[in-house]
Parts: structure tokens; sequence; C-alpha cells
């Protein structure tokens, strides 16, 4: 009989637990404060500077060990499409889905991303697909239509990006939903390289080729922009963005991982949609509605639906 593998045990798991947490709250917290930086930054431009400062930091990421293989031309597409997806358009999406409809929105579309997991790992690996996945993406439509097409979504946007933002209420979600899927999409297509080289080293390549992507668009929009106008404030919650998405969430969520198996980590997603929907509410003001409250309940119910330890597993990251 094998001896109790002291690295599962309860001291261990809690601080597995205590990491992926934390990890996914970050996610969230960074979401809804990327906010107030798009009523600064042109979003081109705020994505660029977000991949040139990470890219910076990461600097040490790029030296390859010894045991890892020489990118060839197969892991070299691989590192752009998850780049593309995962990087370039999801930076896109988001950042104009959350300017068109808050930082509490955010979190509750962004919430579908569990389950959009599940649904491409079923499509595109042939993983099976069970009844709560299915009722988990149901949950997510309806979450995603009582924000936009709801009896109080209109006035909700209103409220958080003015009148004359809030023309087309659907917009908003809808490039969040966009923004979900291609995170879903780096998911499934870093599942192969995850297993040839280091997630540090993974993620400094892919921030970098990010970055070269969002080059041109950023140069374009820096050209027009008044740089002088920008407050120190507003500096520092750029580098806290540009480091918690390419860095520090990622890190904590994989030393989670460590402690905690990787079927049982999906339920932390939960963290994500809090996280964005509490910055958004008590830190950036944006109203709390009935509405509201029904979809962002819809939101956790499916990824509770998608993550629970047993059955069905979304994936090692989300």
């Amino acid at each position: 009989m094998r001896a109790p593998n002291p690295a599962v045990g309860t001291q261990d798991r809690l601080i597995g637990y205590a990491l992926l947490t934390s990890g996914m709250g970050l996610v969230g917290t960074y979401v809804a404060l990327s906010r107030p930086l798009t009523d600064v930054f042109p979003v081109f431009l705020l994505a660029w500077l977000r991949f040139g400062i990470a890219a910076v930091v990461m600097l040490p990421w790029l030296v390859r060990p010894e045991h890892e293989p020489r990118p060839n031309r197969a892991i070299w597409r691989d590192l752009i499409l998850l780049s593309l997806f995962g990087n370039f358009l999801f930076s896109i999406f988001m950042l104009y889905g959350v300017a068109l409809s808050g930082a509490a929105t955010a979190g509750v579309v962004l919430a579908s991303i569990p389950a959009l997991v599940a649904l491409l790992s079923w499509w595109m690996l042939g993983e099976r697909l069970q009844w709560r996945t299915g009722l988990a993406i149901a949950l997510a439509i309806a979450g995603m239509l009582l924000l936009s097409v709801g009896p109080s979504g209109a006035r909700v946007f209103e409220e958080v990006v003015g009148s004359e933002r809030a023309e087309r209420p659907w917009l908003g979600p809808l490039l969040l939903f966009g923004c979900a899927c291609c995170e879903a999409l780096y998911v499934i297509l870093g599942k192969g390289l995850s297993g040839i080289m280091s997630a540090r080293r993974i993620s400094a390549l892919i921030n970098l080729v990010g970055w070269a992507l969002m080059t041109p668009l950023g140069i374009w929009q820096a050209l027009y922009f008044d740089f002088s106008s920008v407050g120190a404030g507003s500096w520092a919650l750029l580098v806290f963005y540009a480091l918690a998405a390419s860095m520090i969430s990622t890190w904590l969520w994989l030393s989670g991982l460590r402690h905690v198996p990787a079927s049982h980590s999906g339920v932390f997603a939960l963290a994500m949609p809090l996280a964005a929907s509490g910055v958004g509410v008590l830190a950036l003001g944006e109203p709390l509605s009935i509405t509201f409250g029904i979809a962002l309940g819809c939101a956790c119910t499916g990824i509770v639906l998608v993550a629970w330890p047993g059955r069905v597993r979304a994936s090692d990251r989300f």
C-alpha cells in the first residue's frame, strides 16, 4: 500500500486554495481596473504599453532551459496562435467591452470561460460533453441577455458609461463574450505547448508576440496621444495592470495547481466574477441592480456546474 503523499496534505491544499483564489481574484481585479485606464488611454495604445512593460520585466523568462527544445516552425505557429487569441484579440475585445459596459458586467460575462472551455474541448478534442456543461452555457447566455436587453439593462449601462455610449447596450457584453471565446481558445491551444515548454517561458514568448502584433496600432495611436496629460496614478495603475495580467496571476494559478488536483481547481474561477463585480461596484461606483444580481448568480452557478470536482474538468487554467 502506498504511503500518503505529503504534497496533497491538508496544509498544502489550504495553501493551494489560497493561491488559486488569489490568482483568479487578481484576474477579476485587473479586468475591473482596466475600466478607468480606458478613460485615459486609447485601447490599442493601452494594450501596446501593457505588453511592452511586461516584456521588459519578463526578459529573464525568455532564457531557454537546457532541457527544453528549441522552438521549431510548429511551436512558433502555436505560440503565434496563442498570442493572437489569448493576448491580441483578448485585449482588444476586453478593453473595448469594459469601456462600453463596465467592470461589473465584464466579470459576469467572463465567467462563461469555463463553460466555453468545456464546449471547445468537446468540439476540438473529442472530450465528453455532459448535461451540466450545456446548462452552464445556457446560464451564461441568460446572464448576458439579462445584462444587455433586460428591463434595467439599458438604464444601468447609461449610468455606467454615459447616455451617448449606451445606445447599444448589447455591444459591450457581445465584445466581452468574444473576449471569453478567445480565452477559451487560448486554453485549448495551450494544452499542447504546456508539455513542451515551461509556463513562464510560454507566457513571456506569447507576451512578446502580442507586443509585436499590437505595435503598428499602438504606434499609430501614440503619435496622436498627449502623454503629458497622464497623471502619476494612471501610470502606476498601468504598471499594475501589465504585471498582474501577464505575470502575477499566471504564477499564482500555476503555483496553486501544485498543491490542488487539477480537477478541483476550476471552482476557484468563481473568484474572478466576484472580484471584478466587487471592484466595479465598491471601488468604481458602478450601480448594482436586481437584474445584475440575477445575472451574477447565473454566472456563478454556471462555473460550479462545470468545475465541481469529480465530473467535468474544464481545464487546468481559465
